[in-house]
């Protein structure tokens, strides 16, 4: 950091991601960070949810971590809640499913069934 507009730079983007974690009144995405969630890659799908909302300058969207859910054999889990508290849980994220559930469902308003627990029948 060698300027004044570099250290406002990443004074904006802090508030930013803050601001990702803290706003209440927005899209929810939870991803379940527990001991087995962390094993199966939920840190990397956080960070993918992350850093696809700041690429496509989503601003109404909330990141934040939960403990655990209970089924170890779905993880990464995503729980994405709207504003109306309609939740959809997305099950074995990966970075990549994350950045489609993104452009798809956070974007577009689209849920990725693909990703979805299935019935079994």
């Amino acid at each position: 950091m060698k300027t004044l507009a570099e250290l406002e730079e990443i004074r904006k983007k802090t508030f930013d991601e803050i601001g990702m974690r803290t706003n209440t009144d927005s899209i929810r995405v939870v991803v379940g960070m527990a001991t087995c969630g962390i094993a199966a890659g939920a840190r990397e799908v956080m960070n993918a949810f992350v850093s696809e909302i700041q690429k496509r300058d989503i601003h109404d969207v909330n990141v934040s971590a939960t403990g655990c859910v209970g089924v170890c054999r779905l993880e990464p889990l995503v729980d994405v809640i709207d504003k109306n508290g309609k939740k959809v849980t997305y099950v074995n994220m990966t970075p990549e499913r994350a950045a489609k559930v993104v452009l798809e469902h956070l974007a577009n308003g689209k849920i990725c069934l693909d990703y979805t627990l299935k019935e079994e029948k």
